[in-house]
């Protein structure tokens, strides 16, 4: 989908109109000169004019290219309706969707004094520089909807010979999708079915992590037995845990159900990839799943080095 670049405008001071520009020039900081540059998520402001016609039009008065200090103006999509990770690709630039409108200043904003309201809250958008140079009006970007990657293995030397069918991986499957619909992202999901083998899993981790998968679910190999060695792989390819996903679903369902209480379960990250070793049961992994999804795009945010506090 193409979007069509406006106007682009700059203001030397924050909470001020910005002034349009006939070009501005994107750096690893965000807009050169611009006063929302710097070494944070929220370096480019972008609002759309379908935004800003609406507004005028409730207004009563005719809106100007950066009354509501976006730096970019732009025609073609409601910006709002992206998402975070989402990407603005042009000839030479490259922005990344980090936030979704933002937090209204109300009396205390230059710009609400002059205007007497401000859209920029609920329908502007904000994004850091992936690629930087010049960017003008007449340009345009075009969107590339983020798409998450998920990989479900099942370890289990019976599934793997076919002595009975996997039903966890495809359990796993489905609360993915409905997660990603829900939230409303494109997500690709594949699965593996694995026999009781540290080293082919060590791989297949390894393997996924190179590749920039943003989560790998493994179901089986959690428990005390001889067999269980799922959260020592794990431990070798985390660069950190994070215990405290597990420690509450244990402590959740282990108080009527003791036996969950065994579980080895593991979470942990190894570059940018979320890894969850959780038990093969069905039962058990939706419980596992249910949890995880909760901290899912907060966990992802700070990954990616987005402090939304």
């Amino acid at each position: 989908m193409k979007i069509e670049v406006l106007a682009v405008n700059i203001s030397e001071k924050k909470g001020t109109i910005k002034k349009p520009q006939a070009f501005i020039t994107l750096n690893e900081n965000g807009v050169e000169g611009d006063a929302h540059s710097g070494p944070w998520h929220r370096q480019v402001s972008l609002l759309a004019i379908e935004s800003i016609e609406k507004f005028a039009k409730e207004a009563g008065r005719e809106i100007k290219h950066g009354e509501f200090a976006e730096n970019i103006t732009t025609k073609g999509i409601e910006l709002h309706y992206l998402r975070p990770f989402d990407r603005l690709k042009g000839d030479d630039v490259e922005l990344e969707v980090t936030q979704i409108g933002k937090k209204c200043h109300g009396s205390n904003c230059n710009i609400f004094k002059e205007v007497g309201n401000c859209v920029m809250p609920k329908e502007g958008i904000f994004a850091r520089v992936i690629k930087g140079s010049q960017l003008k009006s007449g340009d345009e970007l075009i969107l590339i909807p983020k798409v998450f990657r998920v990989l479900v293995i099942t370890m289990s030397d019976r599934a793997f010979h076919g002595v009975y069918d996997d039903k966890s991986g495809p359990m796993v499957q489905k609360l993915t999708k409905d997660y990603f619909e829900q939230e409303r992202y494109p997500v690709e999901v594949t699965n593996e079915i694995l026999p009781d083998d540290s080293v082919r899993l060590e791989s297949i981790l390894r393997e996924a992590v190179d590749q920039g998968v943003e989560a790998v679910f493994i179901t089986g190999g959690t428990g005390i037995g001889p067999k269980d060695i799922t959260p020592e792989t794990v431990k070798k390819v985390i660069d950190k845990e994070i215990p405290g996903i597990m420690e509450l679903v244990r402590y959740k369902y282990g108080q009527n159900i003791p036996g969950a209480l065994l579980s080895r379960s593991i979470a942990g990250v190894a570059s940018k990839t979320l890894i969850y070793a959780i038990p093969g049961s069905p039962k058990a992994a939706k419980e596992y799943v249910d949890e995880i999804y909760k901290t899912f795009m907060h966990s992802i945010r700070m990954i990616e080095g987005i402090d939304m506090h």
